[in-house]
């Protein structure tokens, strides 16, 4: 065991939490992931972690240790990252998380390609529209979408993303062709995503802003079907345009109130400030912001 695979056996438990789940991100077994911890100690003579039934804790050396790991292991990344420049080649793996809908309908084709000329590179990828702690979960990369809030992660925008209201055209022979937001009173709406309120705000042509209150009549956190909800006559969608572009194209949906604009999104490469971009990560997001500059193809 290499006093390299010691240091990132053990900041790989500290980040993930627990041995369990370091074994996990590692793909070892559990006992060989506390052996090494324990190895490691020995070598020390000095405890890292207090270990408990419910949860593990850095004991005051752990946590001296841990900082140093971190910069030591970024140091190595580097030399390496340095070393792949200099020989064009790049390898390892590439542990990414992204949202279902937009990463199989569109990240998909980008990932296939850029594997072709890194055939070196191993993908793994969680696709899930839950929001992943990159750290306790041991991804290099998050793909995600909407307006970031704040945070402690560093983000690289490599699309904009709009929001469109949208309805079928049975739909809006039912209840007729809205000219404002005011008109959509006695709509319901098809609630997509994480929404705590059924209030939309919206920006008017004139730049001026405002709010009205849609009753939704159906929530769910899958674009597709809500997508075929919409298709269906079921109600009102407001949506990133990604999710209805070709039905916007060939008729199934039109776009309603297009001088409005809802919210404006971006596609986004997220990773934490303290995880060392490695040279595999830095060629993907580059990869990623080079492919899709200009108008993204679901934007016309």
């Amino acid at each position: 065991m290499s006093r390299y695979e010691e240091m990132e056996n053990f900041v790989r438990i500290v980040e993930a939490g627990s041995i369990t789940e370091a074994a996990k991100q590692m793909r070892v077994a559990k006992s060989a992931v506390s052996r090494r911890l324990k190895e490691l100690e020995n070598r020390l003579g000095s405890q890292l972690i207090t270990r408990s039934t419910r949860k593990h804790v850095l004991t005051d050396t752990g946590q001296a240790l841990y900082r140093k790991a971190v910069s030591l292991l970024a140091d190595w990344d580097e030399i390496e990252a340095i070393i792949g420049d200099t020989h064009l080649s790049l390898s390892g793996s590439l542990r990414i998380t992204m949202p279902l809908s937009f990463g199989v309908r569109h990240m998909g084709p980008m990932i296939l390609e850029f594997m072709k000329h890194h055939p070196d590179i191993e993908f793994d990828i969680d696709f899930t529209d839950r929001v992943v702690d990159l750290v306790s979960e041991g991804r290099d990369l998050a793909i995600r979408v909407g307006s970031l809030p704040d945070s402690s992660l560093i983000a690289r925008k490599f699309a904009d993303i709009s929001v469109v209201a949208c309805a079928s055209p049975a739909y809006l022979e039912k209840m007729g062709m809205p000219k404002t937001p005011q008109d959509l009173t006695g709509y319901t709406e098809l609630a997509y995503g994480y929404r705590g309120s059924s209030v939309r705000t919206y920006q008017a042509p004139d730049g001026s802003q405002g709010q009205i209150e849609i009753p939704p009549r159906l929530h769910a956190t899958n674009g597709e079907f809500m997508r075929d909800a919409a298709v269906a006559g079921e109600g009102l969608l407001i949506v990133p345009r990604f999710i209805v572009y070709e039905n916007l194209n060939n008729g199934s949906l039109v776009e309603i109130l297009a001088d409005y604009k809802w919210e404006t999104l971006g596609a986004y490469a997220i990773y934490p400030p303290t995880r060392h971009l490695s040279a595999r990560v830095r060629a993907f997001v580059d990869y990623l912001v080079e492919h899709c500059a200009g108008t993204p193809y679901w934007e016309t």
